[in-house]
């Protein structure tokens, strides 16, 4: 047994549908502007250039439910995403190992300090005080792959207290998510426990204290948030 300094931080980690045991998280990829309507309302190409990716940490992850306003914001979106959870993993994956090392899916919101995440962009900087702050990645129970009727298509939606905000189709992702796993392989081994947050359509806008926030993939489950 270790001995540590101090005592070791619990282990981040998600609900899953019909268990009592949960999900243990290791690492959270998001790809950024992956369906072209999303890229266009924030101003950029949507040509299938190779995508990119950022990171949160394994505890901005967080169950649904009540989730606090960030500090230093007076701008908080919300990105309604599929969230892929990866059973096991590799490096230099095909398409078709990829998919093998998916173990199950999810809904999650990965709220943005937006005005935040636009000055670090203005500046050349990292966009991790944008995204990176606690509880800023709720997502709700995972579902074991065995129960997920597909991964290529499905409407994905949310609204903000009651009134629709993002609606399209998982069909509409610039990359897959067989390709979005392999490309994440090809940079470095991705392994059992990490998640992926595949991207948000359009209709992102700010939330603020008090918004309920419902959303949802057909097929996989929905999520709801309360802004406090």
């Amino acid at each position: 047994m270790t001995d540590f300094v101090f005592p070791s931080p619990p282990q981040a980690s998600l609900a899953v549908v019909g268990t009592h045991a949960r999900f243990p998280i290791r690492r959270v990829f998001c790809v950024g502007r992956n369906y072209a309507a999303h890229a266009r309302e924030m101003g950029k190409d949507p040509d299938r250039e190779p995508p990119f990716f950022f990171m949160k940490p394994a505890d901005a992850v967080c169950d649904a439910g009540m989730v606090p306003y960030p500090p230093q914001t007076s701008d908080l979106h919300h990105e309604i995403e599929l969230v892929l959870a990866l059973g096991s993993g590799g490096s230099n994956l095909s398409e078709k190992e990829a998919l093998a090392c998916i173990w199950g899916a999810g809904v999650g919101i990965d709220l943005t300090r937006r005005d935040l995440q636009a000055q670090a962009k203005k500046m050349g900087r990292p966009w991790e005080w944008g995204k990176a702050f606690d509880m800023s990645a709720p997502i709700g129970p995972l579902v074991p792959l065995a129960q997920v009727p597909s991964l290529q298509t499905g409407r994905i939606w949310l609204q903000a207290n009651g009134a629709m905000r993002q609606s399209a189709d998982i069909s509409d992702l610039i990359w897959s998510v067989a390709e979005i796993i392999s490309v994440l392989s090809q940079s470095m081994a991705v392994s059992a426990g990490d998640l992926v947050m595949t991207g948000t359509p359009a209709g992102v806008a700010a939330c603020h204290p008090g918004d309920v926030l419902r959303g949802g993939v057909d097929g996989i489950g929905e999520i709801e948030v309360k802004i406090t």
